[in-house]
């Protein structure tokens, strides 16, 4: 009987013992699929709101139509120049110009379209890549207990209104969020592999080097991110490390250094056009804290970003208290332990935080930009990816203090970042009517929304409605013969001066001289020369010294005494615009005889030749440095030519 009880004691708690089991790995699975819906659903709902709120917003900058102007050159088969026969890069992102170009080319849709849609495409994948690789991150965290993760940072991102302006700009914010996101997927892949593996690593090198094309700045980011994989333990394969080493560096390197090799060559310059004409190397601090306050102060930025902060600093130590057991073995030497730790998700999420806040110090060096909040979004977007999804464990069987703390914080951080979305998404930092502020700073959509008169201005011809680009129309359509457009006061008319005689057949061809570069070209067909000012599509211009006190982001302004020149235009009253001085014009001509500014012209109008080409690029850190006066009298002394204004001495 006591042998018989004992039997049946021990079946029946076997039997108990695997119903429990039982309905422990049930409720595991009922756990794991509920946070799998919870991550799916805050994705998707993240993405959609997103797209929907770029949507309400959309539009395309008057520097996006810069872009495009660039491609119907591509197109027509003039090269990925702004005006036909001259060789100016006025797009910073070269990988922006022929991701538009490609699929502009494969659907043979308008460019505007184009632009937009790819433009929203590449957003809402970045939030995608960002939550996804956020989620890898927090494994741990959802693999030792039950844990809902739910969007945080990304909610931050786009609740920020700048974010949904520029999702559909035309800009290529879109392109470098979309690079950085998916460069934080492949790399936290790549640091979790538990079998280390080549073709990962290959791609993340090979996307790390594209960082030159997408914007020259997120070198920063993507030469890190290189060395880091340089530096880390590489994957035993037959292959030797070295050799798997170098083949990384050719993989990461072929296409920026490709890329820069023609640049040099083709441009004359180590970099766009556009990093001289707004003197990128200069240093404004104090513009560039403005502009950071523009962004953090009006939206009360820092008190999610403090939140998210102080919560992940919160969960990081609490792991760490329970994870102190498992440290690195004691013999290992300090450059084992560093290399092993490069492959590691802390010195991935390291890079991309560390990356963001350089790229934030850069940004307030240089002055930042003239466009609300547009410079500081690749930033910011760098600094909340760690947290796009935040990990909430739930307190299921868990008695310790700690880890109900573990699971209120987080949930507690999550509802006040929420909150702070819901209070940020409907704010709005213009206090000065859709009008440039006293620091040279602009919600820049709600300008060109106002003094446009469309609340969506996308297409070219939305743009016709600005101040002065009817009148523009119709004085090129007056003068058949040709000339150069100077714009006037008045917003009804040009001043036109006009060619000299004779007229070749067919005329002697318009250039507008202008600020507003994408309006204007996109208005006009690509036999209408237009050039600006500023520089971005005038080397000229680009090559003057800035302005002490100008407007960040146009503190250049050539003076239109040059252009009558360079055009070769009439340079005598009653034909030049009345303003024009014939004895600044005159100074000009000889200046600009000067023989290293016509070294500067030819390379980028002269014949493309293999000569032409090698000594481009022999001469590319020259031409970036070359610096001329806008006044022509004094760049006439700076090069030691002869002022023809001067009167001749008196003999004696």
């Amino acid at each position: 009987m006591l042998v018989a009880g004992d039997e049946h004691g021990e079946g029946a708690d076997a039997e108990s013992s695997d119903r429990a089991l039982q309905r422990d790995g049930d409720a595991a699975r009922r756990f794991s699929v509920l946070s799998r819906t919870v991550f799916v659903g805050g994705v998707l709902v993240t993405v959609v709101l997103f797209g929907i709120g770029a949507w309400q917003r959309r539009w395309i900058a008057d520097d996006g139509l810069i872009v495009l102007r660039t491609v119907r050159n591509l197109l027509a088969g003039n090269g990925p120049v702004f005006n036909a026969g001259e060789r100016v890069e006025t797009n910073t992102s070269a990988a922006w110009t022929y991701v538009i170009w490609f699929f502009s080319w494969v659907s043979d849709a308008r460019l505007e379209y184009v632009s937009l849609f790819v433009a929203l495409t590449l957003s809402l994948l970045a939030v995608v890549f960002a939550m996804v690789g956020s989620a890898r991150l927090w494994r741990p965290f959802t693999g030792t207990a039950p844990t809902l993760l739910l969007p945080a940072g990304a909610l931050v991102y786009i609740a920020v209104p700048p974010a949904r302006d520029y999702a559909t700009s035309g800009l290529e914010n879109c392109l470098v969020i979309f690079w950085l996101g998916v460069l934080w997927w492949l790399l936290l892949r790549w640091s979790q592999d538990e079998k280390p593996r080549l073709a990962p690593l290959l791609v993340a090198g090979f996307w790390a080097g594209l960082c030159w094309v997408v914007r020259p700045e997120m070198t920063v980011i993507g030469g890190l991110a290189l060395l880091m994989l340089f530096f880390a333990p590489v994957p035993r394969i037959r292959l030797r490390p070295v050799l798997i080493r170098a083949l990384l560096v050719a993989v990461g390197g072929a296409v920026p250094v490709g890329y820069q090799i023609w640049r040099m060559g083709y441009y004359g310059l180590p970099y766009p056009n556009t990093a001289v004409a707004k003197e990128a190397g200069g240093a404004k601090w104090g513009q560039g804290l403005k502009y950071l306050w523009d962004l953090i102060g009006p939206y009360y930025l820092w008190i999610p970003l403090l939140i998210l902060v102080v919560v992940v600093a919160v969960l990081l130590r609490g792991r760490r208290r329970r994870t102190s057991g498992a440290t690195a073995a004691a013999d290992a030497g300090r450059w084992v332990r560093l290399r092993r730790w490069l492959r590691s998700p802390a010195a991935v999420v390291t890079l991309m935080v560390g990356g963001g806040l350089l790229l934030v110090l850069f940004n307030m060096r240089v002055g930042g930009d003239f466009m609300h909040g547009r410079m500081l979004l690749p930033q910011l977007f760098c600094l909340l990816l760690p947290v796009s999804v935040l990990p909430v464990r739930l307190p299921v069987g868990e008695r310790s203090g700690w880890l109900r703390w573990s699971f209120a914080l987080p949930l507690i951080a999550w509802v006040g970042t929420v909150g702070w979305a819901l209070f940020a998404a409907n704010t709005t930092a213009d206090t000065s009517g859709g009008q440039i502020s006293a620091s040279g700073i602009v919600d820049e959509r709600i300008y060109y929304v106002l003094n446009s008169g469309h609340d969506h201005p996308v297409l070219a011809e939305d743009y016709l409605d600005y101040p002065r680009m009817r009148a523009m129309l119709q004085d090129i359509a007056a003068t058949p013969d040709g000339g150069l457009l100077i714009n006037s006061p008045s917003f009804m008319m040009w001043y036109v001066a006009p060619p000299p005689l004779p007229i070749p057949p067919g005329g002697y061809g318009h250039t507008v001289y202008f600020l507003n570069l994408g309006m204007t070209s996109m208005n006009v067909p690509l036999s209408v020369r237009v050039i600006d000012q500023e520089g971005l599509a005038y080397p000229l211009a680009a090559h003057t010294d800035r302005l002490a006190d100008g407007r960040i982001g146009h503190d250049k302004n050539l003076y239109p005494d040059w252009v009558i020149v360079d055009t070769g235009m009439v340079d005598q009253h009653p034909w030049m615009p009345w303003f024009l001085d014939e004895k600044w014009v005159r100074q000009a001509r000889t200046a600009l005889s000067c023989p290293a500014t016509q070294d500067l012209l030819a390379s980028y109008r002269a014949p493309l030749t293999r000569d032409r080409f090698k000594h481009n690029i022999i001469q590319s850190l020259h031409f970036a440095k070359y610096r001329i006066d806008r006044v022509p009298k004094y760049e006439i002394q700076r090069c030691h030519l002869v002022d023809p204004t001067t009167p001749p001495p008196v003999p004696n």
